[in-house]
Protein backbone atom coordinates (compact mmCIF):
# COMPACT_ATOMS: atom_id res chain seq x y z
CA UNK A 1 0.00 0.00 0.00
CA UNK A 2 3.18 2.29 0.75
CA UNK A 3 4.33 1.80 -2.33
CA UNK A 4 0.92 2.56 -4.51
CA UNK A 5 1.11 5.97 -2.26
CA UNK A 6 4.87 6.71 -3.23
CA UNK A 7 4.19 6.35 -6.81
CA UNK A 8 1.29 8.25 -6.65
CA UNK A 9 3.24 10.82 -5.13
CA UNK A 10 5.66 10.77 -7.75
CA UNK A 11 3.11 10.62 -10.68
CA UNK A 12 1.99 13.94 -9.33
CA UNK A 13 4.82 15.31 -8.38
CA UNK A 14 5.73 15.08 -12.37
CA UNK A 15 2.58 16.34 -12.72
CA UNK A 16 3.20 19.58 -10.93
CA UNK A 17 6.80 20.02 -12.75
CA UNK A 18 5.37 20.06 -16.02
CA UNK A 19 2.97 22.59 -14.86
CA UNK A 20 5.62 24.94 -14.13
CA UNK A 21 7.23 24.64 -17.02
CA UNK A 22 4.68 25.28 -19.29
CA UNK A 23 2.08 27.58 -17.21
CA UNK A 24 0.60 30.10 -18.68
CA UNK A 25 1.78 32.84 -15.44
CA UNK A 26 4.24 33.29 -13.42
CA UNK A 27 1.36 32.56 -10.49
CA UNK A 28 0.64 29.42 -12.09
CA UNK A 29 4.01 28.07 -11.83
CA UNK A 30 4.50 29.71 -8.19
CA UNK A 31 1.68 27.25 -7.59
CA UNK A 32 2.57 24.24 -8.88
CA UNK A 33 6.36 24.76 -7.42
CA UNK A 34 4.56 25.33 -3.94
CA UNK A 35 2.34 21.86 -4.57
CA UNK A 36 5.60 20.51 -5.84
CA UNK A 37 7.24 21.01 -2.36
CA UNK A 38 4.38 20.06 -0.82
CA UNK A 39 4.08 16.51 -2.61
CA UNK A 40 8.03 16.07 -1.64
CA UNK A 41 6.84 17.01 2.47
CA UNK A 42 4.62 14.23 1.66
CA UNK A 43 7.16 12.15 0.37
CA UNK A 44 9.80 12.47 2.57
CA UNK A 45 7.13 11.79 5.21
CA UNK A 46 6.14 8.40 3.46
CA UNK A 47 9.74 7.04 2.87
CA UNK A 48 10.29 7.53 6.62
CA UNK A 49 6.96 5.55 7.72
CA UNK A 50 8.64 3.23 4.86
CA UNK A 51 11.81 2.65 6.14
CA UNK A 52 11.51 2.83 9.68
CA UNK A 53 12.73 6.77 10.33
CA UNK A 54 10.67 8.64 12.11
CA UNK A 55 13.43 11.50 12.30
CA UNK A 56 12.68 12.12 8.49
CA UNK A 57 9.61 13.74 9.96
CA UNK A 58 11.41 16.45 11.17
CA UNK A 59 13.22 17.11 7.48
CA UNK A 60 9.81 17.05 6.13
CA UNK A 61 8.84 19.77 8.66
CA UNK A 62 12.23 22.06 7.64
CA UNK A 63 11.64 21.34 4.31
CA UNK A 64 7.85 22.33 4.24
CA UNK A 65 9.49 25.78 6.14
CA UNK A 66 12.02 26.44 4.02
CA UNK A 67 9.35 25.97 0.93
CA UNK A 68 6.93 28.04 2.47
CA UNK A 69 9.36 30.69 2.94
CA UNK A 70 10.59 30.75 -0.30
CA UNK A 71 7.19 30.96 -2.15
CA UNK A 72 6.19 34.14 0.20
CA UNK A 73 9.50 35.67 -0.59
CA UNK A 74 9.24 34.64 -4.67
CA UNK A 75 5.84 36.60 -4.15
CA UNK A 76 6.89 39.07 -2.26
CA UNK A 77 9.66 39.48 -5.11
CA UNK A 78 7.25 39.67 -8.31
CA UNK A 79 5.29 42.57 -6.03
CA UNK A 80 7.95 44.17 -5.85
CA UNK A 81 9.33 43.69 -9.66
CA UNK A 82 5.37 44.75 -10.80
CA UNK A 83 5.47 47.44 -8.97
CA UNK A 84 8.66 49.03 -9.91
CA UNK A 85 7.59 48.05 -13.68
CA UNK A 86 4.14 49.82 -13.17
CA UNK A 87 5.84 53.41 -11.85
CA UNK A 88 8.01 53.44 -14.50
CA UNK A 89 5.43 52.97 -17.41
CA UNK A 90 3.73 55.96 -15.26
CA UNK A 91 6.95 58.37 -15.70
CA UNK A 92 7.42 57.78 -19.58
CA UNK A 93 3.89 59.07 -19.56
Amino acid sequence: MLIVTTMTLLLVMAMALSRAFVGPTVFDRILAANMFGTKTVLLIAVIGFLFGRPEFLDIAIVYALINFIGVIGMLRLIEYLEAEKAGAAEDEQ
